[in-house]
């Protein structure tokens, strides 16, 4: 292995700080970004995005590591790492713009017999068909002649705190046996648990959107059952569970499928598909279904709300959660934002509390406001609270003092409440029950907020959501 390798991270995100931090272990390393805020807090030793430990973070700036905005810096790198974002635009075709600007900042800077690895999601064929050229544009260098290219893909999970970059396996790839050898040699020289060679770039390009397709089209599967169970009057929480008894079924949870990963990359397989005269209907498929799950919920949040006579019209909602997943403030993307938008119509008076969240950066993106803490709320109680996101932190709230004093409901999204509010999980009992019984005018006396999922099984209109205990609670999202 070259110890004189100096590299280049060209991107300081989710993906390549972490990087950064990691080969600043052993190698010298310079970060580039192109946002001053984020370089001047990587810096400063804070990550907003907690991808990386205070002591990672503490450790690679001991040792070394430069971020900086100034990209004529990276001409003293013979080793560049390239990752950037590759988004969709409003059509959910590719955005290769990141991409686009990347290569040619690397034109700018690169020399004879450097090497070039990309780690941004694309579709098979881009690292040498459309980032290659650009460098060549811009550099007058000739590709594998005079620099050298690979490819491997980012596995970053956000929030995930036992697979981080250091302990995954990584695929790589290079553009000739002898630099897919040097990369593959890079990587495991900071890895604890090695590398996959694929055998071209092409081959690992493929394998990473394969990775998010496969898991996308898993979901999708899962929240079209979701839809019909809910429609027959069976919890799908409950299907899961017994057919999960099956030694080759695989759990997959329905949920809003958002992030920077699997509600992305699908459609650069579709667009790279569509070019080589293939419609894929199954992937297609499954991203309209992700993508229509927001208002799905949405609409089940309203009809809640009425079976239990609350006009949606002024009412005030309350909105847990905002980030794309739990335990992490990564908001790209994020599905709560359908749910926000569908309410919104209704009523002005929507509030939404996640501490994970940045309100400043929640603003800039999506024009919604955000507060941290329950002392930031404009209300002191609500007709509906929604739980949309499992942070851990929401486990310790006490939903009961959010609702109205009149019968809020509190409507679990995501089927992971703790008790008292997942006591009645199963329901159909209580059914059958309430229909030879008082039960329901029993727990009105006792309780001050109707529980529901409402994108489960809300109950018959005669007992639908009048109570906590007559109330459906067979989560959609559990």
């Amino acid at each position: 292995m070259n110890s004189d390798f100096i590299i280049g991270v060209i991107g300081l995100g989710y993906v390549g700080f972490p990087l950064a931090c990691l080969f600043a272990d052993k190698y010298k390393v310079i970060g580039f970004d192109m946002s001053r805020e984020r370089v001047d807090e990587l810096n400063a030793g804070h990550d907003h995005t907690a991808e990386v430990t205070a002591e990672c973070h503490a450790k690679a700036l001991a040792n070394g590591l430069k971020c900086t905005t100034e990209w004529e810096v990276l001409r003293a790198c013979n080793v560049y790492i390239v990752a950037v974002p590759t988004p969709v635009d409003d059509q959910h075709h590719p955005d290769l713009t990141p991409l686009e600007k990347a290569s040619r900042t690397v034109g700018e800077v690169i020399s004879k017999g450097d090497i070039v690895i990309y780690e941004s999601t694309v579709y098979p064929g881009a690292t040498e068909d459309f980032c290659a050229p650009i460098i060549e544009e811009v550099s007058g260098l000739k590709f594998n002649s005079d620099f050298f290219m690979g490819y491997s893909p980012e596995r970053i999970n956000p929030g995930d705190k036992d697979h981080r970059v250091e302990n995954i396996r990584k695929i790589t790839s290079g553009s000739t046996p002898e630099i897919a050898e040097t990369i593959d040699r890079l990587y495991n020289s900071v890895l604890l648990n090695g590398t996959f060679r694929a055998s071209s770039i092409k081959v690992a390009e493929a394998a990473k959107i394969m990775e998010n397709t496969q898991r996308d089209i898993n979901i999708a599967f899962m929240n079209e059952m979701a839809v019909v169970m809910n429609a027959i009057g069976i919890g799908i929480s409950e299907v899961i569970e017994a057919a999960g008894t099956k030694w080759n079924f695989l759990k997959f949870q329905p949920g809003l499928v958002g992030g920077h990963c699997i509600g992305v990359d699908p459609y650069y397989l579709i667009d790279k598909a569509k070019q080589v005269g293939i419609y894929p209907r199954l992937t297609a498929e499954a991203r309209r279904i992700n993508e229509a799950m927001g208002g799905y919920v949405a609409e089940r949040i309203i009809k809640c709300m009425t079976l239990n006579g609350k006009a949606e019209n002024n009412a005030r909602i309350l909105l847990l959660g905002f980030t794309f997943k739990e335990n992490c403030p990564d908001i790209r993307n994020t599905k709560v934002v359908e749910i926000y938008k569908r309410l919104a119509p209704y009523t002005s008076y929507i509030d939404v509390l996640d501490p994970w969240v940045n309100p400043d950066m929640a603003q800039k993106e999506y024009g919604i406001k955000t507060v941290s803490s329950i002392d930031g709320l404009r209300y002191s109680s609500y007709d509906a609270v929604v739980h949309c996101v499992a942070h851990d932190c929401f486990r310790e709230l006490d939903f009961n003092s959010l609702c109205a004093e009149d019968g809020g409901i509190v409507f679990d999204a995501k089927g992971t409440l703790p008790p008292p509010y997942d006591k009645y999980l199963n329901t159909n009992k209580l059914y059958d029950e309430y229909n030879n019984s008082n039960l329901l005018q029993k727990n009105e006396k006792k309780q001050k907020f109707n529980h529901s999922d409402g994108i489960g099984n809300p109950g018959t209109e005669k007992s639908a959501c009048s109570s906590l205990a007559a109330c459906g609670h067979d989560c959609l999202l559990g």
